[in-house]
């Protein structure tokens, strides 16, 4: 069986590896998916209490979170294609200006 600091070893190593992907790329769609990244890393702690603790509150959580989540990918993603049409480009750092 495979015990409780597994899993979160495994979740902060991903959500480590989530915010190193934020702080050291450039690219939106990079970003984006190191966000992502870090609420999976979430996810699986949330799932690992619940499963240790026997009671589902944990689980009900992520399916929330992952409902969120979805949403947030299609409005995310949408922006990201309106800006790559405007500008030609989803580097960050020639996306500074709030006007297209």
């Amino acid at each position: 069986m495979i015990a409780l600091n597994h899993y979160l070893w495994v979740s902060g190593l991903l959500f480590a590896l989530g915010i190193l992907g934020i702080v050291m790329r450039r690219n939106a769609l990079i970003i984006f998916m190191s966000l992502e990244m870090n609420l999976n890393a979430a996810n699986l702690a949330l799932v690992a209490f619940s499963k240790f603790n026997h009671n589902i509150d944990g689980q009900v959580f992520v399916f929330f979170i992952i409902a969120i989540a979805a949403a947030e990918v299609a409005v995310g993603l949408a922006i990201i294609v309106a800006l790559f049409r405007r500008k030609q480009t989803v580097r960050v750092s020639e996306l500074n200006a709030l006007k297209l």
